[in-house]
């Protein structure tokens, strides 16, 4: 799922956060228990793990067959639907013979899920949740309060997507456009139509040396790479979804703080300083060089056009990644491209991409709490080597995936990320930040917009505290 529809879903089950804040269990009301296979009868120890998205079918089964016969257990996975997933987990609790015992949830609803008391500290006996296995974002995404609530699974977040022939092309430009520039400062008659000599081997070294060093490191080397490369016709430089916040937050990240690192801390709040307000205008004025419709562009169309050929740089989500080793296999694909990590905004203020998790919550109503974390432990374990061949989502765990360049290097952007915070008082921040970024890509003020964010989070919080 991507952001915008993630941030949809949140501000639709806003209208439960009292109940939850106050430790109550969500209202019934008509949910239906989800569908699922019939109460096991015989004497093995049996637990009911949920989910609600089918590409994990696959993998849950495999795990839970190999699980029950290592353990002499019982695991049945679940499917139910996303549409009010805690309230029909919180139905299912206490109303049904089959509690889920353990479930997969977005680590952004942990809060919700540990007020509400569908969620409980992990007892980790193995101490798989640890800085040895996961990176520190992973671990900071299933925290709350300084408890882990949940085992990290597996991440989304985003990083740079470019085309290296396009890269190539540039550099050769720029070292032909160097060597001819020094040829007719030194008036040598040559034989080219330009009327200069050009060293070959010179040509070809130093066109090496600025392909090496053609990934942009800031947003500033993209721009020169915008200003300077004669791109051939129907091709832009750069075009990403500038409508969805998970694709603009790597801009603002490193200074926006909602949260801290853990993003559950309502003291930890700064949105208007200087380096927000500075970062901010170094985007609004990309709109001068690449003039893209916040409102006719989204993330599919923007991977089409890389995968066709049409852009030299796109912001692209894990997915991206299957997408174009399937093209590139098919013959679809007609040249070579590579991964890398978010420029930084320039050479003195930094970048850092959103992250979302997705993680394995143990429920507080279960009755085999033991078994239960065991299970969970083991998927984010055992199992995580298999995650993606069989899902294609990337686990959190560190040392998978060791053989795939580009996923290696989504999980450096990932290690380095900011967790979409969890806190229930600020689950509508992310669509007025939305809403923010596309008022600053359309020129309005960014002080102005920035200081009325701040102000309305202020009041947010201080309401949530009185």
């Amino acid at each position: 799922m991507h952001l915008k529809k993630r941030l949809t879903a949140v501000a639709a089950v806003l209208v439960m956060t009292a109940a939850v804040l106050y430790g109550s269990v969500f209202g019934t009301g008509d949910v239906k228990e989800a569908d699922g296979p019939l109460a096991w009868s015989g004497d093995k120890e049996t637990i009911y793990f949920w989910y609600t998205d089918d590409t994990m079918t696959n993998f849950l089964g495999s795990a839970a067959v190999a699980f029950g016969e290592q353990e002499d257990v019982r695991v049945i996975p679940v499917l139910t639907s996303e549409s009010e997933y805690l309230e029909a987990i919180n139905h299912a609790s206490s109303q049904s013979s089959q509690v889920p015992d353990a479930y997969l949830i977005s680590h952004d609803s942990l809060e919700k899920a540990y007020l509400a008391g569908l969620a409980t500290q992990i007892q980790d006996v193995a101490g798989v949740c640890s800085e040895a296995n996961f990176p520190r974002a992973a671990l900071a995404a299933v925290s709350y309060q300084g408890m882990k609530v949940a085992y990290p699974l597996f991440f989304e977040t985003s990083a740079l997507v470019y085309n290296e022939t396009y890269l190539r092309e540039w550099a050769s430009q720029i070292a032909m456009k160097e060597l001819l520039e020094a040829g007719q400062e030194e008036d040598v008659p040559t034989e080219d139509s330009q009327g200069i000599e050009v060293d070959e081997a010179l040509l070809a070294a130093n066109t090496e040396n600025y392909f090496l060093n053609a990934v942009p490191a800031t947003v500033d080397h993209i721009l020169n790479i915008a200003n300077t490369f004669d791109v051939p016709q129907g091709v832009d430089v750069m075009k990403w979804d500038v409508s969805d916040i998970f694709y603009n937050y790597w801009i603002v990240g490193n200074y926006m703080i909602v949260g801290g690192d853990a993003g559950d801390d309502g003291s930890l709040i700064d949105i208007d300083n200087p380096q927000t307000i500075q970062c901010l205008e170094v985007y609004k004025a990309l709109n001068q060089f690449f003039f893209i419709e916040s409102d006719t562009v989204d993330y599919e169309s923007v991977v089409q056009d890389f995968s066709e050929g049409r852009l030299v740089f796109t912001i692209a989500t894990t997915d991206v990644v299957a997408k174009l080793a399937e093209a590139r296999e098919s013959g679809a694909l007609g040249f070579d491209y590579g991964i890398a990590r978010l420029p930084q905004v320039s050479a003195e203020l930094s970048s850092r991409s959103m992250s979302v998790t997705t993680g394995v919550a143990v429920n507080s109503y279960s009755q085999h709490e033991e078994l239960a974390n065991r299970f969970a432990a083991y998927l984010v374990g055992e199992c995580a080597e298999t995650l993606y061949d069989r899902t294609g989502k990337v686990p959190a765990k560190l040392g998978t995936e060791t053989d795939n360049g580009a996923l290696q290097i989504f999980k450096e952007e990932y290690a380095d990320s900011i967790p979409l915070p969890k806190m229930m008082e600020t689950g509508n921040f992310w669509l007025q930040l939305e809403g923010l970024f596309s008022k600053v890509w359309n020129g309005a003020d960014v002080t102005q917009l920035v200081q009325e964010l701040a102000v309305q989070i202020d009041i947010q919080i201080n309401a949530s505290r009185q």
